[in-house]
């Protein structure tokens, strides 16, 4: 059968190639066209590679509306390129913005079934897009245990077969070269480390690096090193990390957050990989005045770091907006470190988490129930709620 994926970020190519390796296994003859990654292009292999993410990765209400024109040029760019390619299905992997209007225009064209994968954090904020799961998707696969029910309760039967970030985790884990040669290769000392993950976009790094810069003058007592992603051009962060000694690796993010003491993560993905991984973590984020003031409306949940809301307490400490200050992140930092008085909980807390969670083998599960599925083996969520 042929799939066309859809991926806008660096975290939707690591779980898209892992999908799709799941989906050769049940699906051997599988053929792909994708919006992603170097990840997904390993897989499906570099021809089928419509877009790098890296082309169309706009973040936050300010960066969306100065890009205006760039954004709808390449939702109509998609269209033609999915339509052309005429797959069996079309699966969309998070990055709600663009997807929703991709699967809209595939629902409406009676072009292919439309599969939603880890699905937009509408209980977050616009839960209006729900209405838009019911119309356009045939079928949502679900990442969290607690989506279950919220979606259940707006009948809506979403599949969940444990979470993908397990198997990014478990594989990378196992090929990482020992904490001694990864310091060596990097040029890094071996003294305690303080891990920095400032995002993956543009304007993350811009909104948060010079925070950490600032956060790294403040403890010379430990070797800072930022987590940095090559999509992103180097001059950006030499620009931003002038005249400061925080140390730079690029690509190797779980690595540097595996043999890190402690980490300062911006929210996103990152913070529940940093906790899978088992690294002490302090959230911090910042973002432009006008998506701020648009959250403020509309977000309807009290945690922003993926941990708490699995969790549904606070298990991390989230320094937000104002509250992120260098006072606050190094007093943070203090108590987390090994030794320090809220490490021990914070370990207790995150193997709770990894319970929760579930263990390794998503990808290939729900890859599995997707082509079960189209082989007509079991029926979408749709076809049931049409049925009743």
């Amino acid at each position: 059968m042929k799939y066309y994926l859809i991926a806008g970020e660096a975290s939707g190519d690591l779980h898209g190639a892992n999908l799709m390796k799941g989906l050769l296994k049940s699906d051997p003859q599988a053929e792909f066209r994708f919006w992603g990654g170097d990840r997904m292009a390993a897989v499906g292999g570099r021809q089928g590679l419509a877009k790098h993410y890296r082309d169309a990765s706009f973040f936050g209400i300010g960066e969306i509306v100065r890009n205006l024109r760039t954004v709808l040029s390449q939702i109509e760019e998609c269209k033609r390129d999915v339509a052309a390619y005429a797959p069996d299905v079309l699966i969309l992997i998070d990055y709600p913005g663009f997807n929703f209007r991709m699967a809209r225009f595939a629902h409406e064209s009676g072009l292919c079934k439309v599969f939603y994968y880890i699905s937009p954090k509408v209980w977050a904020w616009k839960e209006r897009r729900v209405k838009r799961i019911r119309q356009w998707v045939d079928q949502l696969f679900i990442i969290f245990p607690f989506e279950i029910d919220y979606f259940a309760k707006r009948g809506i039967r979403a599949i969940y077969e444990g979470n993908p970030l397990m198997d990014a985790i478990a594989e990378r884990c196992a090929a990482m070269p020992s904490r001694e040669e990864f310091l060596r290769a990097n040029g890094l000392e071996d003294r305690p480390t303080i891990a920095l993950l400032a995002g993956s976009r543009r304007s993350e790094v811009r909104n948060n690096l010079p925070f950490m810069v600032e956060l790294a003058g403040r403890m010379p007592d430990f070797q800072f090193v930022l987590a940095a992603v090559s999509w992103l051009d180097r001059s950006l962060y030499d620009q931003l990390l002038a005249s400061s000694a925080i140390r730079v690796v690029c690509d190797k993010t779980y690595e540097a957050l595996r043999y890190a003491d402690a980490a300062v993560v911006t929210s996103g993905t990152a913070t529940l990989e940093t906790a899978l991984i088992g690294t002490p973590e302090v959230v911090c984020y910042k973002t432009d005045a006008l998506t701020v003031a648009a959250g403020r409306m509309l977000l309807k949940i009290p945690y922003i770091s993926l941990v708490n809301l699995v969790m549904n307490r606070e298990v991390v400490r989230e320094l937000i907006q104002n509250d992120m200050t260098v006072e606050n992140a190094e007093s943070e930092l203090r108590a987390i470190l090994p030794g320090g008085a809220r490490h021990d909980r914070m370990e207790a807390d995150y193997a709770r988490l990894r319970e929760v969670i579930g263990g390794a083998g998503a990808s290939d599960r729900f890859a599995a129930r997707m082509v079960a599925i189209l082989r007509g083996e079991e029926p979408t969520d749709r076809q049931q709620r049409n049925e009743r």
